[in-house]
């Protein structure tokens, strides 16, 4: 499950995403186009910001806008991004892997085998999706 914090880091993306090409927006119009409230959209669009996602412009004609073509942002490096290790288990994770406390023999780990193919099968999935995506779905974002 993504937490509220992901989803509003999407929609804050997306609202930047189907801005016209190059234009910035306020906090104040993310919020308005997103859904999110302005108080957390501060503190995501700086973290998205240190994450080379987004760019600012001061100003009068400042604000916050994508640095990044749409079709570049995955859906799992996101996810990563905000929430960290989106693995069901910590030795299924490819970035974060840690042995679990109460394993005796993964090869063995009939739980590490079950949720491998399903999350093999969400990563391949998740990893395909991009914010490009996102926004091809009507009614998303529109501002």
């Amino acid at each position: 499950m993504i937490t509220q914090k992901t989803k509003y880091a999407l929609k804050a993306l997306m609202a930047l995403g189907a801005a016209d090409k190059g234009a910035a927006l306020t906090i104040e119009d993310v919020a308005n186009r997103s859904g999110a409230p302005k108080r957390f959209l501060e503190h995501i669009l700086l973290d998205m910001r240190r994450a080379g996602y987004v760019g600012a412009k001061r100003g009068r004609a400042g604000g916050y806008f994508l640095i990044r073509d749409p079709d570049k942002i995955s859906l799992g490096e996101m996810l990563r991004q905000i929430d960290g290790p989106i693995a069901p288990l910590p030795c299924l994770s490819r970035r974060a892997y840690r042995k679990c406390d109460d394993c005796e023999d993964e090869a063995s780990c009939q739980l590490r085998r079950v949720f491998a193919d399903v999350f093999y099968s969400y990563l391949l999935l998740i990893e395909s999706l991009t914010l490009a995506d996102l926004l091809k779905t009507p009614g998303i974002a529109e501002g």
